[in-house]
């Protein structure tokens, strides 16, 4: 007998979705989620009515000591798509490095929100791997 699909839409809310696909998840406030998984670096959620904005930080920009960062950096960006670096400088005294993505929220599905999370997780692979020298 050949496989059947049976293909469901179900709707969750976000908070739950993720609470049932082994995320820790937790309310900083003012829609903002810090969403992590295992051992992987946190990602903060901020949550508005149209839009996902997903950041992870990744260190003080000043503290990489890796020749050509910026360079690199802009190179890797076209290898780690969707996500992006880039540069939260909120607190001007302490730049981060972070990477970036956002998602429209209308109609969004599982798999597409799953796979940012995995394409953040392979992004900061590869940024550990620029920084550490690999």
């Amino acid at each position: 007998m050949n496989e059947i699909i049976i293909h469901t839409d179900n709707q969750e809310d976000l908070i739950h979705f993720l609470l049932n696909n082994n995320f820790e998840v937790e309310d900083l406030g003012e829609d903002i989620l810090c969403v992590s998984r295992e051992d992987e670096l946190p990602v903060f959620l901020k949550v508005d009515q149209d839009t996902l904005y997903f950041e992870v930080d990744l260190g003080n920009l000043n503290e990489f000591e890796v020749e050509n960062l910026q360079f690199k950096l802009l190179d890797l960006n076209t290898e780690i798509l969707p996500v992006s670096f880039g540069i939260n400088n909120t607190n001007p005294e302490d730049p981060r490095l972070v990477l970036l993505e956002s998602r429209q929220t209308r109609n969004i599905n599982d798999h597409e929100l799953l796979g940012v999370f995995d394409a953040l997780e392979l992004a900061v692979d590869r940024a550990e791997s620029l920084v550490s020298g690999e």
